[in-house]
């Protein structure tokens, strides 16, 4: 049984993933949060220093970029590839504008208020779970802190576009993207889903950028599915 990979996104912990973590059974599972360095390439190489040889991945938006940068580094160690609500491109110039201001908040003590009006507006679909959701968000951005916050927004500032090394990957894949996903749209995964011959496209419905917590099941049954191809 291969082992699994979990990364979580920004200012997530394992509790992004925990409906799926009660699905997984007996199957060795390495919850690998990418808080410590502020580039990609550290982050990436912090998790392959603890990751089993060779391993299957699994990343949710900064996630999935974190995963593809270990691909670019370890691409003999990565069995197979699961990218949910990610971009495989570089940050865009006016996304990576917005990084300094929001550095310099989370640093002057107003974590809580970038992520009340900055970030977490964009996250979820409408749903009757979005109150219970966000206040999750809120609680995992608290826990993890202004440091990891600012580590995380340079790292994914300075990342580098790693579509050649999609293109290159010839295991099982897996593109999830929550429909209604405002941050990662639907072009992002057609993108990734092309690059790789061995990939499954899955489009959730009501949800948005945060699927495994919004459409736990849909999310769980596509997983288990990519992890037995």
């Amino acid at each position: 049984m291969i082992p699994l990979v979990l990364i979580p996104g920004m200012m997530c912990d394992w509790r992004l993933f925990s409906p799926q973590l009660a699905a997984l059974g007996r199957r060795p599972v390495l919850l690998a949060a990418a808080t410590e360095g502020d580039t990609m390439q550290d982050l990436a190489a912090r998790i392959l220093a603890v990751a089993p040889p060779r391993f299957a991945v699994a990343g949710l938006s900064m996630g999935g970029i974190v995963a593809m940068e270990m691909l670019a580094q370890a691409p003999e160690r990565i069995d197979r590839l699961a990218l949910l609500d990610t971009n495989p491109r570089a940050e865009a110039p006016e996304v990576r504008a917005r990084r300094l201001p929001q550095i310099d908040k989370a640093r002057r003590g107003g974590l809580r208020a970038v992520m009340r009006d900055e970030m977490k507006p964009n996250y979820l679909a409408d749903g009757p779970d979005r109150d219970r959701i966000l206040d999750l968000c809120m609680e995992m951005a608290m826990a993890l802190g202004a440091e990891v916050f600012v580590n995380q927004s340079r790292a994914l500032a300075g990342r580098a576009d790693r579509q050649e090394a999609l293109r290159a990957f010839g295991g099982p894949a897996l593109v999830l993207m929550g429909a209604e996903d405002r941050l990662c749209p639907r072009d992002r995964h057609e993108l990734m889903h092309g690059l790789m011959p061995k990939s499954r496209l899955v489009v959730v419905e009501g949800a948005g950028h945060l699927p495994s917590l919004e459409q736990p099941a849909a999310v769980t049954e596509a997983m288990l599915r990519w992890l037995d191809a």
